[in-house]
C-alpha cells in the first residue's frame, strides 16, 4: 500500500465539497456519515475506508476515489449517479475562477449575513487563490 497524503485528500475533499454543498452538515448527510467523521476528512485527520467510500459517492467519485487522491493519484467521476464511470469524465475539470468566487462569496453570504461585503469578497478571492493552486481552479469564466 502506498503511503497516504491526507492533507492532499483533506484539500481535495474540502474543495469539492464547496462547490457541492452549502456546508459541512449537507455533505455528511448525503454521504451517510456524521459531520464529524466528514470534518476529520477535511482536517486531513485519519477516517475509516468504509467512511471515505461514502464520501466518494457523495463528492461523486467512484469508490475508491480518496484512497487514489490520498495516495497520488485522481478519482473517476461517475455520470449521473448510477455509478458508471465514464471515460471522459476521469480527470477532474478546473471550474472557472469567475464562477467558483461568485459561489464562495454566496455561499458565504448565506453563512454570514451581517458580514461586510468587502470582507465576503476578500474571503471569495483568497479561497479561489488557493484552489488556483491545487488546479482546482481555472483562469477566467
Amino acid at each position: 500500500m502506498a503511503t497516504r497524503d491526507l492533507d492532499r485528500l483533506a484539500q481535495r475533499v474540502y474543495t469539492h465539497r464547496l462547490a457541492l454543498y452549502d456546508s459541512r452538515l449537507d455533505a455528511a448527510r448525503a454521504a451517510g456519515i456524521s459531520k464529524d467523521t466528514w470534518k476529520k476528512a477535511e482536517e486531513g485527520k485519519f477516517v475509516q475506508d468504509v467512511k471515505l467510500a461514502r464520501i466518494d459517492h457523495a463528492l461523486g467519485w467512484a469508490t475508491g476515489g480518496c484512497i487514489a487522491i490520498a495516495e497520488g493519484g485522481e478519482p473517476v467521476l461517475v455520470d449521473d449517479g448510477r455509478g458508471v464511470a465514464t471515460p471522459e469524465a476521469s480527470t477532474v475539470k478546473p471550474v472557472g475562477a469567475d464562477a467558483m468566487r461568485q459561489k464562495i462569496f454566496e455561499t458565504a453570504r448565506r453563512k454570514l449575513p451581517s458580514a461586510p461585503s468587502g470582507e465576503l469578497g476578500g474571503f471569495a478571492d483568497e479561497m479561489v487563490e488557493i484552489l488556483r493552486g491545487t488546479g482546482d481552479v481555472a483562469d477566467g469564466e
